[in-house]
């Protein structure tokens, strides 16, 4: 039996059964000579025939159980929760060993963009091809990371979408307000021009007109203020990031969609009130002071 229990442990941790005993020898004669007297006094009360115990006297002692002594104890509880069921591989999956052969995972660092969506499309042609239980499944951080951000931005692009949308309604009614200022204040004009012969039609182009080069000249002055804006911006983001290359411009085509929108809005403000202006009466329009 203590053969055997020789074997077992030298299979377990990949030694011949001479290295063993040695190993258990050396541990012995260790706790033979320990400097604490207490526990030298422990290991010399072990029975043996010759000066020191042998390993075959010391596995005899721990088959028949002297377990009043607390090294004995501690040496079934070693053996318990070291070397009992324990083999060589789970103590190197213990030890955080990774095997070259069967890695749990791989990092892959591309230098570019592109790389990693190369590598990304190669795992997923490869994952097309075999099985569920075959395929690679991957994590990439950089994709998560960009999805959030972008989620982020989205976010603060609608809430600013909104703003805008909210300010153009505003600014529609608004102009709306002026131009029937205006055509309540220029009331005897207008009967004045109906009186020369001039249509309602007409009476309407004019006010549309006006609300035509309000949105015009809106537009232009907003997109010059926008432009000048853009270098104390540019100034101020290279000198606290440290970015020469970093810059905001308004690109040309942007800018002149913001003035087709401005004219648009402030024709449609003014749609209203021009009509209500081609449709006085020019001898109540005469008489309005």
């Amino acid at each position: 039996m203590g053969e055997h229990l020789f074997e077992r442990l030298a299979r377990e941790r990949n030694i011949t059964v001479e290295e063993m005993r040695a190993i258990i020898s050396a541990r012995i004669e260790k706790g033979w000579n320990d400097p604490d007297p207490e526990k030298r006094a422990q290991w010399r009360k072990i029975p043996c025939e010759g000066e020191i115990p042998t390993p075959d006297e010391w596995l005899q002692l721990l088959i028949h159980g002297w377990l009043k002594l607390p090294t004995m104890r501690f040496c079934f509880r070693y053996y318990d929760e070291y070397i009992d069921g324990i083999t060589y591989e789970k103590n190197l999956d213990t030890f955080g060993k990774v095997s070259y052969d069967a890695p749990a995972s791989i990092s892959i660092y591309t230098d570019s963009f592109e790389d990693k969506e190369a590598v990304s499309q190669c795992i997923e042609n490869y994952n097309k091809t075999v099985d569920e239980d075959s395929r690679i499944s991957y994590t990439d951080y950089v994709e998560l990371l960009t999805s959030s951000l972008t989620s982020m931005v989205d976010v603060i692009s609608y809430v600013l979408i909104a703003f805008v949308a909210v300010s153009l309604i505003v600014s529609c009614i608004m102009i709306g307000i002026i131009t029937h200022i205006s055509v309540t204040e220029r009331t005897k004009e207008i009967g004045i021009l109906r009186a020369m012969g001039a249509a309602k039609r007409n009476i309407s182009e004019v006010f549309n007109a006006e609300t035509f080069l309000i949105g015009l000249c809106a537009g232009v002055l907003g997109i010059a203020i926008s432009a000048l804006l853009t270098i104390p911006i540019n100034a101020v983001l290279q000198s606290l990031l440290g970015a020469t290359n970093l810059s905001v411009s308004l690109p040309i085509n942007y800018a002149v969609v913001l003035i087709v929108l401005s004219m648009i809005i402030t024709v449609i403000g003014g749609l209203l009130p021009a009509k209500k202006a081609a449709k006085k009466d020019p001898v109540i329009a005469l008489r309005t002071e």
